[in-house]
């Protein structure tokens, strides 16, 4: 039987809602702060897949905890602390509707635009006689809606303003902060012997103060290449070595379901669970340098719950 946490059911002191996302679990304190726990939930093409996947909630959480930490002089956010393994807690923040997606190479989504003949994404002028997974001359945003339901959609610069979903001058800041941080995740990752590709960061506001929040360059939100062997790889048209949850995705492809009506998921057997668990330790290792050590999950539910509340007694 797996130890996977698949869904939480707290009540904690103070707490005056309860959502729940594809991979997380947030609870709100006092409309002031967030609990948010990071489950072993799974999801590929807007689909949370059946079998919940040990230790990936730990991975992705501690993950952003270093990276939140790393960036924190460049822009506050929204961590308070993470009082387990898999929990954050943090500053209830009023998330802008747009999500800031930044690109050092042309892959992905920007790459499949590029290939049917497009130059223009968000507004930003892609330069022709590109090869996919080759270094843009600069950085590009391409920021998203953030859609409460369905799919983000591709938004510019322009549209955002003139729609009043972010101000001019706050979405300039927004801009110089998402530079900064992929500039900062471009050297950590350098040092990993990884190339940062592409991301998206998240900002909100508390007051005047603005926050970068939830998860940042974890491989859930982000795409990293392998360093050895990019340029021989790039000069023979071969696929790069990535290092992101692509490989779930690819199992899934490979067994006929990318999430299309009338598609099954392919039944995950606990060998499989075990793998693509294993794999998501090999990223958190490879992408922090760290060793990972395991939490103890033999109750793992209660550990949580009770940690949660030792901190909300305690700080809050």
């Amino acid at each position: 039987m797996s130890n996977a946490i698949v869904l939480t059911n707290f009540s904690f002191p103070g707490q005056v809602s309860f959502y729940k996302g594809k991979v997380r679990d947030v609870y709100n304190i006092k409309n002031d702060y967030l609990v948010m726990v990071v489950t072993d939930r799974i999801s590929a093409f807007d689909v949370v897949l059946p079998e919940g996947i040990p230790f990936k909630g730990q991975v992705l959480n501690q993950i952003a905890d270093k990276f939140l930490n790393a960036t924190a002089d460049i822009v506050p956010n929204w961590k308070i602390a993470t009082p387990d393994p898999m929990v954050t807690v943090g500053h209830l923040c009023e998330p802008f509707k747009v999500e800031m997606v930044i690109r050092g190479y042309l892959t992905g989504h920007a790459w499949r635009q590029y290939r049917a003949g497009k130059r223009v994404l968000c507004g930003v002028v892609m330069p022709e006689g590109m090869k996919e997974s080759q270094k843009f001359p600069m950085p590009i945003i391409t920021p998203t809606t953030k859609a409460a339901e369905g799919h983000d959609e591709d938004i510019s610069r322009e549209e955002i303003v003139n729609q009043g979903l972010v101000s001019a001058e706050e979405y300039a800041q927004l801009e110089k902060y998402t530079y900064s941080l992929f500039e900062r995740g471009t050297i950590m990752a350098a040092e990993k012997g990884l190339i940062l590709v592409d991301t998206k960061y998240e900002f909100g506001k508390k007051g005047d103060q603005i926050y970068l929040i939830d998860e940042i360059h974890t491989p859930d939100s982000s795409r990293y290449f392998y360093a050895n062997g990019y340029e021989d790889l790039l000069a023979s048209g071969e696929s790069q070595k990535q290092l992101s949850k692509e490989f779930v995705r690819q199992w899934l492809i490979e067994n006929g379901f990318q999430g299309l009506e009338g598609q099954t998921v392919p039944e995950m057997t606990p060998e499989i669970v075990a793998q693509i668990s294993e794999r998501y330790i090999e990223l958190f290792e490879n992408i922090t340098g760290d060793k990972f050590v395991r939490g103890d999950v033999s109750n793992a539910a209660s550990r949580i719950e009770n940690n949660i509340k030792d901190f909300i007694s305690e700080r809050l």
